[in-house]
């Protein structure tokens, strides 16, 4: 692959992953779920999926 080809990938591969994380968030704010993050690496939290969606 040239170097043209490998970048074109990554975008459409960066797009997708958008698209995905995004779906999985509507998803999750429709059933009421909630979500598991951790900002550094220590810290679990539960946060309800509407707070990340935009408004």
């Amino acid at each position: 692959m040239s170097n043209k080809e490998v970048k074109d990938f990554t975008l459409k591969l960066e797009e997708g992953l958008q698209i995905a994380e995004k779906r999985m968030l509507e998803e999750k704010a429709l059933r009421g779920e909630d979500l598991i993050v951790s900002s550094d690496g220590k810290t679990i939290e539960r946060i309800p999926a509407r707070q990340y969606l935009p408004q």
